[in-house]
């Protein structure tokens, strides 16, 4: 398990931010900060990142952790000819903790909307940086498509879901939940999770 997802998430923030490469965590970490609490073994990000990007992003990680370029590369140039994401990982060497880039591709609408969502995390008082995740309508549809993807047998991502509606409640944007819900195939588990959340 990751024992600090946040200041990783930081350290690397601090990397693709002076690069211009947009970025946002997912994952268990997101849906923890935006709803009930949980460990992680990897921390995730996806990132809006041009080909000419690459070695330069390479570089600048390459002091402190590990990154394969024929990954990255590889990665790169997927994102830009299949409409999904594709992906790499890192290894933060000095605790030998793994990060998860999904390069996301901007033929898929869903993940353009994601990334022009995102919201700041601001990760201690009286600051005003902090790291960018997921809004709270999108890490929910999020985990119901790899929960069905998966033949919903994740209960973890299940959970993950019930414990940002619960939170978030009457914040939530259902009109956006319900629009994408439809969109994703997914509007028969988003109204099973808000009926289990009492909000239906």
């Amino acid at each position: 398990m990751i024992q600090n997802p946040i200041w990783l998430a930081e350290k690397i923030a601090n990397i693709l931010e002076p690069l211009g490469i947009s970025y946002l965590v997912g994952g268990s970490v997101a849906s923890s900060l935006l709803g009930e609490n949980r460990a992680t073994k990897n921390l995730d990000l996806i990132i809006n990142i041009l080909p000419q990007q690459a070695a330069q992003l390479i570089c600048a990680m390459s002091d402190d952790f590990y990154i394969s370029e024929s990954a990255v590369f590889e990665a790169v140039f997927r994102s830009k000819s299949l409409p999904r994401k594709s992906s790499f990982n890192v290894i933060y060497l000095p605790a030998i903790e793994k990060a998860h880039f999904f390069v996301m591709s901007n033929d898929d609408p869903f993940s353009v909307s994601v990334m022009n969502r995102r919201q700041l995390h601001v990760t201690s008082a009286g600051s005003e940086r902090g790291i960018y995740i997921y809004s709270a309508e999108d890490i929910i549809l999020q985990k119901l498509c790899f929960y069905k993807q998966n033949g919903a047998v994740f209960k973890r991502q299940w959970k993950d879901v019930l414990g940002v509606v619960k939170v978030q409640g009457d914040r939530l944007n259902f009109n956006y939940l319900n629009e994408w819900g439809e969109c994703l195939k997914v509007v028969d588990l988003l109204a099973q999770a808000l009926q289990q959340s009492g909000l239906e």
